[in-house]
């Protein structure tokens, strides 16, 4: 059994026990977190589509651990005219695991 859920503005197809990093969500290692936004379900049969979102879907997951994507470097330049910038970001994301999805 699989679902398409929605999160932080992104698209995910999950099964259960898939590990998943996403946008930052509230919540410390080991807590559970339910997301409501699911789109589609599917696997045995016929699948579920949303229009937009399955009606009493839920889809659960156990909170890994909260930590920091790898660096991206920002660099800004204006040839000919001495104009160079450079920055490091690295974006918050929440590692979760799939437990179970409700459909």
């Amino acid at each position: 059994m699989y679902a398409v859920i929605k999160t932080g503005g992104k698209q995910y197809r999950v099964e259960p026990d898939d590990i998943l990093k996403i946008e930052k969500l509230a919540g410390d290692a080991g807590d559970k977190i339910e997301f409501s936004e699911v789109l589609m379900i599917g696997g045995e049969g016929e699948p579920q589509i949303g229009s937009p979102l399955v009606e009493g879907a839920k889809v659960t997951a156990e909170v890994l651990e909260q930590n920091r994507a790898n660096k991206i470097i920002v660099f800004k330049k204006k040839r000919r005219h001495n104009y160079r910038r450079k920055k490091g970001h690295r974006q918050h994301q929440t590692v979760v695991r799939i437990t179970d999805i409700k459909g």
